[in-house]
């Protein structure tokens, strides 16, 4: 298991919980908005918002955290996470937000403390990339989008 280290804004309410698995089994920790005026946000149709979440996060070397939508909001309302999955690096220090869109066809309230998304801890890999005069050959080759066929 990894340790996430948290704090909390000056301004953050700390009735809010911190991000939790609901289940044994989930991959993903629900995050919750976190609003300085402990009141709502209106999220009209097509447009997004970066929402607080009162929180500060020291991840460790080797691990990032990826920010995903909760399939619940996205099914019932159309919200989702434009830049999915959204990626917090581990020398990150700042204030943890979450961009939300709404992609549905109604206006969404987001209340203080609502589950906005969910947060996935990962390992990271970085690569050195070599400049070379030539790839290797593959079954596939050149071929792009759709070129494996249907189904």
């Amino acid at each position: 298991m990894v340790s996430i280290r948290i704090t909390r804004d000056a301004d953050a309410d700390p009735d809010v919980p911190l991000p939790s698995y609901e289940t044994p089994g989930a991959a993903g920790a629900d995050l919750r908005a976190n609003l300085p005026d402990r009141g709502s946000l209106r999220l009209e149709p097509g447009a997004r918002a970066l929402i607080p979440t009162g929180l500060r996060i020291e991840i460790p070397d080797g691990f990032e955290i990826q920010l995903r939508p909760r399939s619940g909001l996205a099914l019932k309302h159309g919200v989702t996470l434009p830049n999915s999955p959204g990626t917090i690096d581990s020398d990150y220090r700042g204030p943890l937000g979450v961009i939300l869109l709404n992609a549905g066809h109604d206006t969404v309230e987001v209340m203080h403390g609502d589950r906005i998304a969910q947060i996935v801890v990962a390992p990271v890999v970085q690569a050195r990339f070599d400049l070379v005069d030539q790839l290797g050959e593959t079954q596939r080759g050149t071929g792009g989008f759709g070129s494996t066929g249907r189904g």
